[in-house]
């Protein structure tokens, strides 16, 4: 096991997906994304629609990194050959062995395609059976159903909401907060992702 390196080059990847630390290039593959489909961004604490916007996004990611605070992602799906979305870790605790993942999104056409269950599987993976950690973090807006619904199926455990805890653009939001463990990824967690990934291949055509 091994401490995390934000400033090392970590590319997580399968036979669908590829996850490489986001740079300012970044930019560049997701354009279409924040200029064609702004919807994405609905409950994001930080959106990126609108080029403006996406640049602030994809900067203050890097800004993150550099500081130790936050690892971006940019996903890219090998099935289609195109670069799918983005999402992160963030609050790393070595003291707690503890990580927060989120900042996921995924332009309209990869919802729904198995992307995020692969790109969940490596994120895991990764932070589980590399970096040794004890608990995996997600939150969510609780309006946000279609989020909170993907992360429980992908095995997170609903501990409760934090009532008004953080801003968002619209105001204040409540958050959802679910969880994975260390000996759940490795007493079933992991075996029925990898499940459902082996499913959604057979589902889901290119």
């Amino acid at each position: 096991m091994q401490p995390f390196n934000f400033q090392k080059e970590y590319t997580l990847e399968n036979e669908v997906a590829r996850l490489s630390p986001m740079r300012l290039t970044a930019i560049e593959n997701l354009t279409n994304f924040s200029l064609q489909q702004p919807e994405i961004w609905k409950y994001s604490q930080q959106p990126a629609n609108g080029l403006e916007n996406l640049e602030n996004y994809i900067r203050i990611a890097l800004q993150g990194r550099a500081k130790n605070e936050v690892y971006p992602f940019i996903v890219f799906d090998k099935r289609t050959k195109q670069y799918a979305g983005s999402t992160r870790f963030y609050d790393y605790s070595k003291k707690n062995s503890t990580v927060q993942l989120g900042y996921t999104w995924y332009g309209k056409e990869f919802q729904g395609t198995g992307l995020n269950k692969n790109c969940k599987f490596l994120l895991l993976h990764f932070a589980f059976e590399t970096l040794g950690l004890e608990r995996v973090e997600f939150r969510a807006d609780v309006r946000n159903k279609r989020s909170i619904a993907a992360m429980k199926s992908i095995g997170c455990i609903e501990e409760g909401v934090l009532r008004n805890n953080c801003a968002s653009p619209n105001g204040r939001r409540d958050s959802i907060v679910l969880s994975i463990l260390k000996n759940e990824w490795f007493e079933g967690t992991k075996d029925k992702l990898l499940a459902k990934i082996e499913k959604s291949k057979k589902d889901t055509t290119f």
